[in-house]
């Protein structure tokens, strides 16, 4: 069973905002789109881009680095419909945003 962790305050992520966190040793990308928080793995699949540095457009980020793209709702990846990135259960508790890791 998860184990849900800390990842930010919700007021640090504005509408639209995207960044990484580091929970127990690993590295996350966490987003605030569309009124509600989601979290994928940092890395994308590609080559390893942080995805947590990516842009976001509604409830899409694109890799900074070569420009895959991926719904953060769901983890299916625009670019290659084959692939899907793994994604963490989050909720909000007071002024925390929490991650299931």
């Amino acid at each position: 069973m998860a184990t849900f962790v800390k990842a930010a305050k919700a007021a640090e992520l504005k509408p639209g905002d995207a960044r990484v966190v580091e929970l127990n040793g690993k590295s996350y990308a966490l987003f605030h789109a569309e009124g509600k928080y989601y979290c994928i793995d940092n890395t994308c699949v590609h080559r390893g881009g942080p995805l947590g540095e990516g842009f976001l457009d509604g409830t899409v980020v694109t890799c900074p680095w070569h420009g895959w793209q991926y719904d953060v709702t769901n983890g299916l990846c625009k670019t290659n419909p084959k692939v899907t990135m793994a994604t963490f259960e989050v909720k909000v508790e007071g002024d925390d945003v929490l991650v299931a890791v």
